[in-house]
């Protein structure tokens, strides 16, 4: 009985430390700045709305939280997508942190849809972050054209 205890406990707090650890990373992903922000002219080129997105959260205006998320993710279907083609142009190009912040919109787009029905600035923040990622990837792909150029 002591080691199925004590195994569950290990295992909880391994879950948990994981959690920790993967969120940490993806937050410290998302705040790191590049020398040049290309995410601007990434957007304006392609039509992206995620920077109109950004400042509608910031000013705390958005009244509705289901049509930017709509924006939102038509915008990281468009990045993404292009990602996506860049990587099988580029073998290589593709990364751990591309990846582990696709999971990460994705956990944050779950929690938007709870978090919708008890607590608006909970899916403010969602939102928010899920701009935070369609932004450096848009920031990712600007770097990217610039060093092919």
């Amino acid at each position: 009985m002591i080691e199925l205890l004590a195994t569950v406990i290990i295992t909880a707090s391994s879950a948990l430390l994981f959690s920790y650890w993967f969120r940490y990373t993806c937050l410290l992903l998302l705040s790191a700045e590049t020398t040049r922000d290309y995410a601007g002219d990434f957007a304006a080129a392609n039509r992206l709305s995620f920077l109109e997105v950004e400042s509608n959260l910031r000013s705390g205006k958005a009244t509705d939280l289901d049509g930017l998320l709509v924006a939102i993710n038509r915008d990281y279907a468009v990045v993404t997508g292009l990602l996506d083609h860049v990587s099988t142009q580029c073998p290589g190009a593709d990364s751990v942190e591309v990846r582990m912040l696709e999971i990460n919109y994705r956990i944050m787009s779950a929690w938007y849809s709870i978090s919708k029905r008890f607590s608006s600035t909970a899916a403010m923040k969602a939102l928010e972050e899920m701009t935070m990622v369609v932004a450096h990837f848009a920031n990712t792909m600007g770097e990217r054209a610039e060093a092919a150029a």
